[in-house]
This record gives structure tokens, sequence and C-alpha cells, in this order.
């Protein structure tokens, strides 16, 4: 059922999963602006009627503006959505924080733990905007498929319950499903980690390792990112649900994967930097793997497969080296 007052959003973020996310609230009715920090691109944009530079191919519903005053973006919005990558998600909610309302409420799609202080993403909006309605939006989920219409389906996790049901409205139609969950440790932590074990399946598959391979690295990978949210609080049973197992899963087999792409192209010998250039676009798994390695060194949680993609991209450490580092690895039950 359409929500019978469509209520005005913000998006805060205009690369490729922000104007995603724009589209899909203006494609089910709601006024959406979505914010740029580029007035030149901004523009460009509007005189388009689309994201040339990000998702060419998804034209702009009749409910979407673009703007690149952010005081203008916020003015008419209940709600703002944020999607920005991790290493600008502090920074962002810094520029947000003199122009919210103190009854708006704050939702992000930003997935990591920050790099210098290994916080998750609603740790940090809790140290710069404090309290007030806040949610995270992860799952398995491609911008351009999004953009195009695609059956898709996410995880809205929220401790605030009205919040978590007011964007399930807001966002769900035809083609897009949403969940809500209460766990929001757990949405965050399989966010941090999918990235970085992607890395290494895309390596593994660069290298002509075959399928055998890539299931036993996604498997072997959900053990440690649940590991990894189990000693944070989260709950075992998010871990087998979209932003946990489907993100994983998604991130790791499909070629629109930038962290599977930069992956192979290391697998085939390619450097890092050469790597990185080929992708033109932010890969978040290089600096997830330094964040997910200091995070787990400090809680002492066993993670050898991204301990060695940390290896393998931050201390030139050889893939072959990495190979045999983890087929070498004590023989222990499954389940420790």
């Amino acid at each position: 059922m359409p929500d019978p007052r469509p209520e005005p959003m913000a998006v805060i973020g205009a690369g490729s999963w922000g104007t995603a996310l724009a589209i899909q609230l203006a494609r089910e009715g709601h006024p959406t602006c979505l914010w740029g920090r580029d007035p030149t691109q901004v523009a460009a944009m509007r005189a388009a009627g689309r994201n040339a530079r990000y998702l060419p191919d998804a034209p702009f519903p009749k409910d979407l503006r673009v703007e690149s005053d952010l005081g203008a973006a916020l003015r008419i919005s209940r709600d703002v959505l944020v999607a920005v990558p991790s290493h600008a998600f502090r920074q962002t909610l810094t520029l947000l924080r003199p122009l919210l309302e103190p009854a708006t409420r704050v939702v992000w799609a930003t997935k990591g733990f920050e790099s210098a202080s290994g916080l998750l993403p609603h740790q940090v909006a809790e140290e710069v905007l404090g309290h007030r309605p806040m949610a995270v939006l992860s799952g398995p989920t491609f911008a351009r498929e999004v953009g195009a219409g695609l059956p898709t389906a996410l995880t809205i996790g929220s401790r605030d319950e009205r919040f978590g049901a007011d964007l399930v409205r807001c966002l769900t139609g035809p083609n897009f499903r949403v969940y809500t969950q209460l766990d929001v440790v757990g949405v965050e932590v399989g966010g941090a980690v999918k990235n970085v074990i992607a890395i290494g399946s895309g390596i593994a598959d660069g290298m002509g390792f075959g399928a055998n391979t890539r299931v036993a690295l996604i498997t072997r990978g959900l053990a440690e990112m649940m590991r990894l949210g189990l000693r944070l609080g989260a709950l075992r049973e998010t871990f087998m649900g979209l932003a946990g197992l489907g993100d994983l899963v998604l991130t790791c087999t499909d070629d629109q994967s930038r962290n599977r792409r930069l992956g192979m192209a290391l697998g085939r010998g390619q450097s890092l930097r050469d790597a990185s250039s080929g992708i033109a676009h932010v890969v978040e798994g290089v600096p997830a793997a330094c964040a997910v390695r200091d995070v787990a060194a400090k809680l002492e949680v066993d993670m050898p497969i991204c301990r060695e993609v940390y290896l393998v991209l931050n201390e030139g450490r050889p893939i072959e080296a990495a190979v045999r580092a983890l087929m070498s690895r004590e023989v222990r039950a499954e389940t420790e």
C-alpha cells in the first residue's frame, strides 16, 4: 500500500548509491532532494535529468530534484539519508549537524569501520549528532540494478522501531522489498567485513583457483564476520540474513563489485595502484582491510582471511605466500 502522506527526504551524496536510493524514493512518490557537493556536477545532472557520471542509464523521476546548497536540500526534508563512503562519513555528519532540526531523523547507507577510530557508523553518528532517531540501510544491492528498478531486497537496522517502519514504507515498492532489524551492530559489521572478503575472493578467481576456492573463502569469511560481530555484541542470526550472508555472496561473486574486480586484477598480477586506477571509483575494501585488521587485533579476534588480504594490500606480501599461510593453518573444528 502506498504511503498516504509522502514524506520529503534529502539524500546526501550524489554517487552511484546515493543516486539510486534517491531515484527509488522519488519513484515511490516521495519528494526527494539529492545533494551533491560539486556544483558543476549538480548542474550537469539537472540539465541531463540523470547522473551521467555514476548512473547514466537511470533517468530521474519527476519527484527528484538535485541541489548543491546543503541548507536548501535539508530545509523541506523530514528525514535525511546519508550515502557517502566511510572515510567521508564523519565529515559529512559534521557538515549536517548545525543544519538539522531537533526532530530530523538520520539514516545512512555507509558501510565500514572508521579507519582512525575503529568505530562503526552508528557510533560515529552518536558522537557527532547526539541522541536522535537513527538507522542504517544495508544489504545485497548494486546501484545500477536499483536504478533500473530490478527486484531488490535489503535491511533497515534501527533501534527506533517507528523510524524503521517509516523507512520501510518510504522505500518499499513493487520491485523493492525492505526488512527491519533491531541489531544495528550486526548489520554494520556485515557491511564492514564483506568488502575485505570480496577482495580475497577476487584474488582467488584472478589466479584461476576455481569455484571450490571461492565457496571456501565465502564460507570461512562468513565465519570471520560472525566471530567479530559476536565479540562486538551482534546477534548470530543477523549474519545469516541480507546484511550478512546476502551481501557477502553478492560482493564476492558478481563482477559489478569493485572489490571483487580489484582482487581479480591483483590475482592476475597487477599492482594495487594499477588495479585501483583501472576501477576509477572508491574501492571500500582497501581502507576496510586496515580498519578490520586493527579492530580484530584490538579485540583479539582471529580473522585469517582478512589478515592475509591486509598483508597483501599493505605490506607487499606475495599472494602465493598468503595462500600457503591460509592452507597450512592448524586443522580445527569447523565451528571454532
